[in-house]
């Protein structure tokens, strides 16, 4: 069978910088990344080397300003950057999307004195961060959170556990959301927490049906000790600090979930142009021709809505509902797509000689991470037609 290499995504970049930062991207995706991204994944290997390589690159702080190591770049270049790693492989993709997602507190809401002493190292010093947000009974309902951070004088004891946490045990910061007050999202704050503090431990990772190379794992805090300079904000602002942190990492999730699915395409494509069958390539086929045109199409139109949500972010305009909808027709697309893109390659598609198997494996997390999808429709009803009645 012929192969027949993927063509780039004609890109709209706004400027020359960024068009050289997608150049960098690309050959450190097609060098670094994606020819050890199958079997690593399958060895349940994470790839702390790239993420060190990302940082010396200056992609692990792109969106964030370059006076504390970061990249100065607007988001609409940062997640196409996001989509470019992400094809190559989720984990990279989506373990910069949540060390960006780390980064936010503190580079939106900290003291002066807070981001000149920590932010360089966080964005391009070679640390990894990790987002504590959700509990093992606290997903959806983040507001309702269980873990407490008690003042003890000038520190902060912080006890309880958070789960589904990605980079669990290997992050080297936490930013925690820890309740400090009362019930409900006003009695929440945000903190910094190192990730070697001592009564920080992890338990042993999630068994998950993809992304296996990216740790998943409960975080568990036993009297961890912290002084109250790595408290990030006002206490009880952490629940709203924690809500501008996620509108932003949704689009980041939906950048990767496009990402899957142009990977997925791109092997459809190779695929059925190489096969033959009744003496002709499978491409030549009008219904399988008329599965790509739809698989194409669902990924042209998710890239557009969330290059429309971050323009909208870039400009300094409310964009919470184009980022919702972004996460939720970006990440339903890539679920789609790949599952097309396994029925077009047949018995193969179902092997792991093929990656498409491990592109659909991956794609179903995209639509629960971050707030599920139905969350999501949630949010934007929301939008339409005001508050739930109670």
């Amino acid at each position: 069978m012929p192969d027949r290499a993927p063509q780039p995504v004609d890109r709209q970049l706004p400027t020359d910088e960024a068009r050289d930062l997608i150049s960098l991207v690309r050959d450190i995706a097609q060098r670094e990344i994606a020819p050890k991204a199958a079997e690593e994944e399958d060895a349940g290997r994470f790839p702390r080397e790239i993420f060190t390589l990302l940082s010396e690159s200056g992609l692990l702080g792109l969106p964030y300003d370059s006076e504390y190591g970061g990249g100065d770049q607007p988001y609409e270049v940062y997640l196409q950057v996001l989509e470019e790693l992400a094809a190559a492989r989720l984990t990279v993709g989506l373990g910069v999307s949540v060390h960006s997602l780390a980064c936010h507190a503190l580079a939106n809401y900290g003291t002066k004195e807070q981001q000149v002493e920590h932010l360089p190292d966080m964005l391009g010093g070679g640390l990894l961060g990790a987002y504590c947000l959700s509990e093992p009974a606290s997903g959806s309902d983040a507001a309702s959170l269980r873990t407490k951070a008690v003042r003890d004088g000038d520190s902060w004891v912080l006890d309880g556990t958070k789960a589904w946490i990605t980079h669990g045990g290997v992050a080297d910061f936490c930013t925690v959301l820890a309740r400090t007050g009362g019930e409900g999202a006003r009695g929440i704050t945000a903190f910094l927490v190192p990730g070697d503090a001592e009564g920080l431990s992890a338990a042993v990772p999630e068994k998950k049906m993809g992304m296996k190379g990216s740790p998943t794992a409960q975080v568990h805090f036993d009297g961890v000790r912290i002084p109250d300079s790595r408290r990030i904000g006002e206490e009880g602002q952490g629940f709203a600090i924690a809500l501008s942190a996620l509108d932003s990492g949704r689009l980041g999730i939906a950048a990767c979930a496009v990402g899957v699915a142009q990977a997925a395409l791109d092997e459809a494509v190779a695929y059925a142009t190489g096969r033959e069958q009744f003496g002709r390539p499978i491409a030549d086929f009008q219904g399988l021709r008329f599965m790509l045109a739809d698989m194409a199409t669902r990924i042209e139109a998710g890239r557009s809505l969330y290059l429309t949500a971050a323009r909208l972010r870039d400009a300094g305009r409310p964009f919470a509902r184009q980022a919702a909808m972004a996460k939720l027709f970006c990440t339903d697309t890539a679920m789609q797509v790949t599952i097309d893109a396994v029925q077009v390659l047949g018995g193969y598609g179902y092997t792991a000689d093929f990656p498409v198997e491990r592109y659909m494996r991956e794609a179903k997390v995209l639509q629960i991470v971050e707030g599920t999808n139905q969350i999501q429709r949630m949010v934007i009803a929301r939008h339409l037609a005001g508050p739930e009645s109670r």
